[in-house]
């Protein structure tokens, strides 16, 4: 169960995330569109895990593979954006498979 401040950190974040992935789709996403699922904050606020959604483009995990080769990137802009934190987290990225597991789900039902 996270806290209150980490649900807070956790939306903040993933806003952030977004702009930036919106912004920077030709660079960093490589032309596919992304999109931030799932922003998880660790209880001590020094590690994030990030599912992204990534649709019409380049595969997948050739799109993931160059976000996490940025990453660096992306977590000083994210810093500079969140000026009242001391520390900014360390950003882990993975693929959010849930939308391509509901939809197994829906097929499996349907036979």
């Amino acid at each position: 169960m996270s806290s209150i401040r980490q649900s807070r950190i956790e939306g903040v974040i993933k806003e952030e995330l977004s702009v930036f992935f919106q912004r920077n789709a030709r660079e960093i996403c490589l032309g596919a569109m992304v999109s931030v699922n799932v922003v998880r904050v660790s209880p001590d606020l020094s590690s994030v895990k990030c599912y992204l959604s990534i649709f019409a483009g380049p595969p997948k995990e050739e799109v993931l593979e160059n976000v996490k080769i940025n990453a660096s990137k992306i977590r000083g802009e994210v810093g500079r954006r969140l000026k009242n934190m001391k520390h900014i987290p360390t950003l882990t990225f993975y693929i959010d498979d849930s939308i391509d597991y509901a939809n197994e789900i829906e097929q499996l039902l349907k036979k």
